[in-house]
């Protein structure tokens, strides 16, 4: 039909009426979603995506609205023409830090202060970092800029503000770890649901459980979200997914695009440390697990010394996100020397399987990352 040969690529294969839709609805060529990693992407990325015809996603959790205006111009000024773009925003509930949460954790961590010879102080409770949910001024931002997509992590915000987000303009995607968040999403209004398996790099979209045993991987999370919600609303499927192999199986499976991270990684836009990507280079499925050591939330990374020997999973940390407070200084001094003892290298479990494809993803740009087989 017309919409599907509009949505050809490659070698002219046509999508399914469900996927057809979606790159319809989103002006996208093929139904790559790059997702929108914190302290590894920015707008470069999310343009050469978007080039490429896929979505670009930029990170906006963690900047602030000015930094984010002027990387919205930038993608706006060197995109293609029509070229969509994700905002992605965190949805966390946040909690109180208080003085003894840092005490509890430094004392924690002096052996290691201890073995760097630096100095562990308390922080002033005023001057650490705030990490917002979305709220009034990025809601503004939303309203001023009219982003093609919004994405949120760690459930969704207040009603007012979806509902201001979404007469924007905004396509509302929302982020699934489990078929009973999913059906949450769909129940309180979003367009679409990124369904996370286990499998993927970073921090959990988790916002229902805090059970992360129970939570599913990919390929039994993917048709299960899409049983639930039925045709009305697309899944896209994230976690473990790498590759054309990795793609065919999430549309089979009923997705109607992909969330691809990690793969990304490899690519002359990311922003990752020197010892992040040698790390990376060397990653397995078995390298990573689930820690809540870097931030006081669960995410997908490599294991470092750190994370080796303290545990993967501590009740001395403090509440997300100021349990990175304390690792900087650790952190500064050991890359500084090349090492990755105290280092946050978030990576989903495919590992380092697109190394031997790098020298085309450096020569096409992200297109390798479409091709079947």
């Amino acid at each position: 039909n017309r919409t599907a040969k509009r949505s050809e690529v490659g070698t002219h294969m046509q999508w399914p009426s469900r996927v057809a839709r979606l790159l319809e609805r989103l002006r996208m060529r093929i139904p790559i979603i790059q997702a929108p990693m914190v302290g590894a992407s920015d707008s470069s990325m999310a343009m050469a995506v978007g080039k490429a015809g896929g979505l670009g996603s930029l990170p906006c959790a963690t900047i602030s609205v000015t930094n984010a205006r002027d990387e919205i111009n930038k993608i706006r000024s060197g995109q293609r023409e029509n070229q969509p773009l994700n905002l992605n925003f965190f949805s966390h509930k946040p909690e109180v830090c208080t003085i003894e949460h840092h005490q509890q954790w430094l004392s924690a961590l002096d052996r290691y202060y201890k073995e760097e010879n630096l100095e562990a102080i308390l922080p002033d409770l005023e001057s650490v970092p705030k990490r917002a949910p979305f709220g009034d001024e990025m809601c503004l931002l939303v309203e001023e800029m009219r982003p093609e997509v919004v994405s949120f992590h760690f459930g969704l915000p207040s009603p007012p503000l979806l509902d201001r987000v979404k007469n924007a303009g905004s396509f509302l995607l929302g982020c699934a770890t489990t078929v009973q968040e999913a059906r949450w999403l769909h129940a309180n209004g979003v367009d679409g649901i990124i369904a996370q398996g286990y499998e993927a790099g970073g921090h959990r979209g988790n916002f229902l459980t805090q059970d992360l045993a129970a939570q599913p991987g990919t390929l039994a999370l993917v048709p299960q979200c899409v049983d639930a919600v039925g045709d009305e609303i697309p899944v896209i499927a994230a976690g473990g997914i790498a590759d054309g192999r990795g793609i065919a199986a999430a549309i089979m499976l009923g997705a109607s695009a992909v969330q691809i991270g990690t793969s990304y990684l490899f690519s002359k836009e990311s922003t990752v440390s020197s010892v992040h990507m040698a790390e990376l280079r060397q990653a397995s499925d078995s390298c990573t697990v689930l820690t809540n050591i870097f931030s006081g939330k669960p995410a997908r990374g490599i294991a470092c010394r750190l994370v080796q020997e303290m545990g993967a999973i501590s009740g001395a940390v403090p509440p997300y996100p100021d349990a990175g407070v304390a690792l900087k200084q650790l952190q500064n001094r050991a890359e500084q020397q090349g090492r990755a003892d105290f280092s946050m290298m978030w990576c989903g479990q495919v590992g380092n399987r697109n190394e031997q494809r790098l020298f085309v993803v450096r020569k096409r740009g992200f297109r390798d990352l479409t091709l079947f087989g």
